[in-house]
């Protein structure tokens, strides 16, 4: 069998951006002098494009542009730049308020009822009472004068990851959901849902963030899934009576021409997949530097701008970043994302597709219903032909041999497929459309077992060290849970031990990081319980939000006995 890929036939839109906002590049600037006054030390880019106008962007680039300079780069002296910053700026944070939510209780009736450990169930409460530390809203100043910020307008509450990311974020949200519904929080749940479906009412997708700079790219699109979630628990048709037409949008928006690619196999079937697909060809902004230095070594001019939108789409995966995007491991500059079929990003697709035929079954839309349960069983085929890998038991991502051109066509070959073992090779297992399958999760569990993933403290992202935050010896919050949500799903008893097993682990690497730092960590070492994660172009941040809430979830789901060891 040999297929042929092609992506969609008229590509005009791939030379598609998305413009952004004359104060975002007025704060690159201040940005780019920032770091020639104040050094590399303790420098983060993101700080300074997120500062917020004290008064309006004409008098302050005025002022800016007046500042004294010296030397060929034209370096303003620290006093000078401090005292700028202070008069003309509010501080990085400011345009967010605490927000107190009228959901949180200190201990709900009812919470994590399997949880018999008092020294566990403690450290749960505390957890629990993060929520109240993550809340805010967007401050009046940022409604009423929305120009001034590079901050979003939106009118809900929100539960923002923590440390440096101080907007809300899209799939971190979906973590975040499903803690605050272990946590009762269901107002607050649909408060953050609300916000989303604002962004795509807005701008016909949500954002990565909640940042005048994320409006070029999206991320994991994991909308449906919370509202499925709160639906779950609430059974509000109202709200999926609101979220389905965005739904329906964001589901167009990821089968757009942009993000779309159609493989055609021996018989002449046609089968649509979808890829990360940033609207963005500069440096993005909250990096600016860093990026502008990996594309130094592309010569000409499309090449870089080519780079750039690498970058952006290695960003909107949520894997940013990760050596699953780079055609030479050990090369930054040889990202490839936008020629990449990516597995998981299929696999939410698909569930998008299941639940918004879900939501249509609930309000009586029959043809929706059936043209979206059609669809979801065209993706499953599509990622059962493209990706399975039935020698190795995984799903494997699927590089384009012609990159990211338009109007080529190429044969389909096995060797095409990443054979690198990533935790996203198991991802399909989250679906019940593969998890339902017992032959399937058997052969998939075996797998997985010997992939070299499983370590002492959790599920390890990649087997590669390459110093990139999303590869080994990392362990993320949502990887461990959506493959021990999909072993523990399929119903056999063997996987519900072996996600109950990878489950206690990462309660315990959480757990004892915790009590050594007094803070829950945005990824950990998985080779050693207790620590924490490093690697990538930022320090490690706390707080934190998916981390917070995937471990509720799994204490809800298979609780803490009075005698068991928490300790590593």
């Amino acid at each position: 069998m040999s297929p042929t890929t092609s992506l969609s036939p008229n590509c005009s839109g791939t030379d598609t951006v998305v413009a952004t906002t004359p104060l975002v590049t007025f704060l690159v600037r201040v940005q780019e002098t920032a770091l020639r006054t104040f050094g590399e030390e303790d420098f983060d880019p993101k700080r300074y494009v997120d500062l917020s106008l004290k008064s309006n962007l004409s008098k302050t680039q005025k002022a800016f542009d007046g500042l004294p300079r010296s030397g060929e780069n034209g370096t303003v002296s620290v006093e000078d730049l401090k005292v700028f910053i202070a008069t003309y700026f509010d501080d990085a944070g400011n345009d967010l308020v605490y927000y107190d939510p009228e959901d949180f209780f200190p201990e709900p009736e009812g919470f994590l009822p399997k949880v018999k450990n008092p020294e566990v169930r403690s450290w749960a409460l505390e957890i629990h009472a993060l929520w109240k530390n993550l809340s805010r809203k967007v401050s009046d100043g940022v409604l009423e004068h929305s120009e001034l910020h590079t901050m979003l307008p939106l009118p809900e509450a929100v539960v923002v990851p923590g440390s440096r990311f101080r907007e809300v974020y899209y799939w971190d949200s979906y973590w975040v959901i499903r803690g605050l519904l272990a946590s009762k929080m269901y107002e607050t749940a649909k408060a953050i849902v609300t916000n989303l479906i604002i962004h795509v009412n807005t701008y016909g997708y949500v954002l990565n963030g909640g940042r005048a700079y994320y409006t070029n790219r999206s991320q994991p699109p994991l909308l449906s899934a919370m509202v499925y979630e709160i639906y779950n628990r609430t059974c509000d048709v109202e709200l999926v009576r609101k979220a389905l037409p965005a739904l329906l949008e964001e589901h167009a928006f990821w089968n757009s021409e942009i993000h779309k690619v159609t493989i055609q196999d021996a018989q002449g079937s046609n089968h649509n997949l979808s890829r990360y697909y940033a609207m963005w060809n500069k440096p993005r902004p909250e990096s600016s530097r860093r990026d502008k230095e990996y594309a130094s070594k592309f010569l000409g001019n499309s090449e870089k701008q080519q780079f750039y939108r690498e970058v952006a789409s290695a960003a909107e995966s949520g894997w940013d970043f990760s050596t699953r995007w780079m055609r030479n491991t050990s090369e930054f500059s040889s990202l490839s994302t936008t020629s990449i079929l990516p597995v998981d990003l299929n696999v939410y697709i698909l569930k998008m597709e299941q639940d918004i035929a879900f939501f249509a079954n609930v309000l009586g839309h029959k043809s929706t219903m059936e043209s979206f349960l059609e669809a979801a069983e065209a993706r499953k085929n599509a990622i059962n032909s493209v990706f399975w890998n039935d020698e190795m038991g995984q799903w494997l991502d699927y590089r384009l041999i012609n990159g990211p051109i338009c109007k080529e066509s190429e044969t389909w070959q096995a060797c095409n497929q990443n054979q690198n073992a990533y935790a996203s090779n198991f991802i399909p297992l989250w679906i019940d459309l593969f998890h339902s399958d017992a032959a399937l999760v058997e052969k998939v569990m075996g797998s997985f077992q010997s992939s070299g993933l499983v370590h002492s403290a959790g599920i390890a992202t990649s087997l590669i060290n390459s110093g990139h935050q999303w590869d080994f010896p990392n362990g993320w919050a949502p990887l461990q849970h959506m493959i021990v949500e999909g072993f523990l799903r399929s119903g056999l008893k063997e996987a519900r031990s072996l996600a109950e097993d990878i489950a206690v682990r990462w309660i315990k690497t959480n757990y004892v990081g915790y009590k050594k730092t007094g803070a829950m960590h945005e990824k950990y070492d998985v080779q050693k319980c207790g620590e924490f994660g490093g690697g990538g172009f930022y320090k490690p941040q706390t707080g934190f939000g998916w981390s917070n809430g995937v471990v509720l979830t799994f204490l809800e789901e298979f609780g803490w006995a009075e005698d068991q060891s928490i300790d590593c």
